[in-house]
């Protein structure tokens, strides 16, 4: 008999080191994962889940959001992700009305580009394009380009043949010469100013102006029908992505799984090059703002700390990945709710383990590990179910202080009640109506049918006693 205790102990002790065991994996992982976030390589799942397999592979691609991050390439989307995050920055840091105007322009731009000059040459008029792009202010003394427009080089040198400047021109035409060469100063000042996009002109430029990018259609004169077209990288992504879900899905031997969308396009590199090449500089044009703006703030307002961009669904999905891995590995370790803990690990795992399974026809996860059917989260997946049957949290934890708290008021209420229905019973309630309330000396009491005189001069007790 004593055998078999010191066996089901060992058995127990060895249960509760496993429940730690698991919750210092799951602790480690979270705290590692976090504490990457405030480095160069911030840790992310979008990979994991991007690169998911099997039946299940469309489903956890679709849990980033955005599996091959087309959003970025949406002026729109970026858009609107920059004009959200514009109006936390302003409400974190509290900037003041100066600062407010200078973050617009740097993302929207200035309504107009200005330069100091006095008065137009003589006979210079602005007409056509120009007269929409220039205006002078009299009043003011301002040559102004409007900040809907910015000039191109054919229309400055437009605006600069208005009044040509002469090297070495006669007496009678110095003024007017004079007056030409200001005039030309000024344009230039603000054809320069001009020249300064914002970031948003800059977005927009990069992936609907460039070419390159965009692509570029050539048409008729006065006809609808394309003459030409030109595929830009945007569009050659696109279908680069369609191509690899089509031959994904016909792959059927391992060999093929592990060469899908490594066919490279001349000139362009294969699926992630291309993306690469696309986002990355939208990405880095994102950051860019980020710092232009920061040094707007002054030092007490840089104390606040930053504000970041809004959270994508990728973003979200990484959050909640490492907090549940902490506060899941932290429950377990204290033995704290441990069989609530155990299936919420298990949940998890059963997640790692479905996106990646290792069955027959699947293509196998990139790494050192070969599995089939089981691995090591479905290993963990069953220990952790084990553990939830089990009340380990009892044997060492918390659970052990806790468990008896809900005990001891019960155990405490019960007996209030019994004591409380005790003195409320018929019997006690005739007992107390017939007991006399006090006995004097002198007084007689009947006993049995006898009547006894009460002394209490040589009493040496409370209690009476008969003659």
């Amino acid at each position: 008999m004593n055998d078999w205790k010191g066996k089901i102990l060992g058995a127990c002790i060895l249960l509760v080191v496993l429940r730690i065991a698991i919750g210092w994996q799951f602790l480690y992982e979270g705290l590692w994962k976090i504490q990457t976030q405030s480095t160069a390589k911030p840790w992310t799942s979008a990979g994991y889940l991007r690169n998911a397999r099997g039946p299940l592979r469309k489903v956890f691609r679709g849990m980033t959001g955005d599996a091959d991050q087309q959003n970025w390439l949406n002026a729109e989307w970026v858009t609107t992700r920059w004009e959200t995050w514009q109006s936390h920055f302003v409400s974190h840091h509290g900037l003041n009305k100066q600062q407010v105007r200078r973050l617009d322009v740097l993302l929207n731009g200035p309504k107009d580009f200005r330069a100091a000059l006095k008065a137009l040459p003589q006979g210079v008029k602005f007409r056509g394009t120009l007269a929409k792009r220039l205006k002078f202010q009299a009043e003011t003394g301002r040559l102004i380009i409007d900040g809907r427009f910015h000039l191109t080089p054919r229309e400055r040198d437009a605006a600069l043949a208005l009044a040509p400047v002469e090297e070495n021109p006669p007496p009678e035409r110095r003024e007017g010469n004079d007056a030409a060469r200001k005039y030309q100063a000024a344009l230039k000042i603000a054809f320069a100013r001009a020249s300064r996009l914002s970031f948003k002109e800059r977005l927009r430029a990069s992936l609907l102006g460039d070419p390159d990018r965009s692509g570029l259609t050539i048409r008729k004169r006065g006809s609808d029908v394309p003459m030409e077209i030109r595929l830009g990288e945007i569009e050659l992504y696109r279908k680069q992505l369609a191509r690899y879900e089509q031959d994904l899905a016909a792959a059927e031997t391992g060999f093929q799984h592990d060469h899908v969308g490594q066919l490279a396009v001349p000139g362009f590199g294969n699926t992630i090059e291309i993306r690469t090449s696309l986002i990355g500089p939208i990405r880095g044009l994102e950051q860019e703002l980020v710092d232009a703006a920061e040094k707007l703030l002054t030092d007490e307002q840089r104390l606040r700390g930053p504000i970041k961009m809004p959270a994508t669904r990728i973003d979200q999905i990484d959050a909640l990945t490492m907090w549940s891995l902490t506060v899941l590995g932290a429950l377990l370790i204290l033995g704290l709710c441990s069989r609530v803990a155990a299936v919420g690990g298990a949940g998890l795992l059963l997640m790692f383990y479905l996106a990646m399974p290792p069955w027959p026809g699947v293509p196998p996860a990139p790494g050192p590990e070969h599995s089939l059917w089981v691995n090591k989260n479905l290993i963990e997946i069953i220990a952790l179910l084990a553990l939830a049957f089990l009340p380990t949290g009892r044997w060492f934890g918390i659970d052990a202080l806790v468990g008896h708290l809900p005990l001891k008021l019960k155990t405490k209420t019960s007996a209030d009640s019994t004591r409380t229905e005790d003195d409320s019973s018929p019997e006690a309630m005739r007992a107390a109506d017939q007991e006399p309330a006090g006995i004097e000396e002198g007084d007689a009491v009947q006993t049995d049918g006898d009547v006894v005189d009460v002394d209490h001069s040589n009493d040496t007790d409370d209690k009476p006693k008969p003659e």
